[in-house]
């Protein structure tokens, strides 16, 4: 007769939580492992060269010269190309850290003669025309290195306002950044930035504060984040400009009853239920009362191009600061703020409030591919939050436009546009200042 050993409930309890609790761990560290394992033999390396400086040497075994585009072939929009390019899209993409970033920049002379400053085409067109841009950024350092190496120009001045949150290390890149050049500097006042609140707007206007301070007496003001690219040189953009001859250049348009809503509550920060750090705004029941002198709202975008004489106007207008103050507590005020200051009767450049509506399909100023957009090409990168980031079979539609600036772009989602789109406006100044110079 067969005997069977019979286990207390409490054991068989505790073998049962055992197999529950280490069942999924040891899947966790398989895919750990095999992750590794496929990052080794499936990477693409955006700087080898520089990644090996801060990196071992066996851990770019599995670079691959083969993963090399063309990108010419990519703004011709050749098949094979372009398919390679959406190959390396599912690669694991290794870029520049933080860290990375602070110790490249902490020797000036080196780092400026790694990244050619000293070769940049330059010509009297652009010394004659200076453009000065507000530069709002929160994380990914070698982001903003690459946008400032690309839009970077001796006669132009750069204003970079990091996050205060943001990490102690991003913070030092900027920092490091910044001191490498007589016309980058940080700004003098930082915000604690909080999503759709007014510390966004405060970013901004503590840039343009300092850069009407600044020596330089640039002609019009860019504000750009960490994700926004150029579309054009900066020769052409200094052609484009000088065509405003004295307007400005953004969205403004009438709102719809949705729009009303973000600013006829009162809204209030509050940390989210699951997290104990990530804050957001919140709309309360409270109706705020009229704006002041009864403004007549209209609603945009934060991106603007606006003149010096404008910037130098709502600093020394009353009526600016009161309707700063009345959109302390509002949702996303940056979207509605740039876009009535442009119909204030008298300020410099004004748009009329009886003229039409100027939507991002008029305002050339950035050119970003919504979900909704029908008559836009599909985004062959991904979308985030309803915004394509965009992949390498855009670059001949991105740069062909006439938009000024694209957003978004990430190297994390297609390294090979960041890459192509540096080279294609490269090109573009050389050529233009050629032209110039002939």
């Amino acid at each position: 007769m067969k005997r069977y050993m019979h286990f207390p409930k409490s054991i068989l309890r505790q073998i049962f939580w055992l197999l529950v609790f280490t069942g999924p761990l040891i899947c966790i560290l398989k895919c750990i492992k095999i992750e590794k394992i496929f990052s080794r033999t499936k990477s693409y390396f955006m700087e080898p060269y520089i990644i090996s400086i801060f990196m071992k040497n066996e851990e770019l075994i599995s670079v691959d010269t083969s993963n090399d585009i063309n990108c010419s072939s990519i703004f011709e929009m050749d098949p094979s190309e372009i398919r390679r390019s959406l190959e390396i899209q599912k690669m694991h993409i290794v870029d520049l850290e933080d860290e990375n970033i602070t110790a490249m920049t902490c020797d000036c002379n080196a780092y400026k003669n790694l990244r050619q400053y000293h070769m940049k085409p330059l010509s009297f067109e652009e010394k004659n025309f200076p453009i000065a841009y507000s530069i709002v950024v929160h994380k990914d350092a070698i982001n903003v290195e690459r946008l400032l190496c690309t839009i970077y120009n001796p006669w132009n001045v750069y204003c970079i306002h990091y996050d205060k949150k943001s990490s102690t290390i991003f913070k030092m890149a900027m920092i490091n950044l910044a001191k490498c050049f007589s016309n980058v500097f940080i700004a003098s006042k930082i915000e604690r930035v909080i999503y759709t609140h007014i510390s966004r707007l405060r970013a901004d206007l503590n840039c343009l504060s300092d850069l009407l301070n600044f020596s330089v007496q640039w002609n019009y003001v860019i504000n750009l984040c960490g994700q926004d690219m150029p579309l054009m040189s900066n020769y052409k953009l200094v052609t484009e400009l000088k065509k405003l001859n004295g307007r400005n250049m953004l969205e403004t348009s009438r709102p719809n009853d949705k729009k009303k809503q973000r600013f006829r509550y009162h809204y209030e920060v509050r940390k989210k239920q699951d997290s104990d750090c990530t804050e957001m705004l919140v709309r309360t029941f409270f109706i705020k009362d009229p704006p002041p002198s009864n403004i007549e709202i209209f609603v945009g975008s934060s991106y603007f191009v606006l003149s010096r004489l404008f910037i130098d106007y709502i600093f020394h207008c009353p009526l600016v600061s009161d309707f700063l103050f009345w959109s302390k507590d509002t949702f996303s005020p940056d979207e509605h703020f740039w876009a009535t200051l442009a119909r204030f009767p008298g300020i410099p450049g004004e748009i009329k409030n009886t003229d039409y509506d100027v939507t991002d399909l008029q305002s050339r100023t950035r050119l970003v591919k919504w979900r909704m957009h029908n008559t836009y090409p599909n985004c062959t990168g991904i979308y985030v939050r309803s915004v394509c980031i965009y992949g390498a079979a855009e670059l001949r539609w991105l740069v062909t436009s006439g938009y000024w600036f694209g957003n978004k772009v990430d190297p994390k989602v297609d390294p090979i546009l960041v890459k192509c789109l540096i080279e294609n406006i490269e090109e573009q100044q050389r050529q233009n200042v050629q032209l110039s110079l002939s």
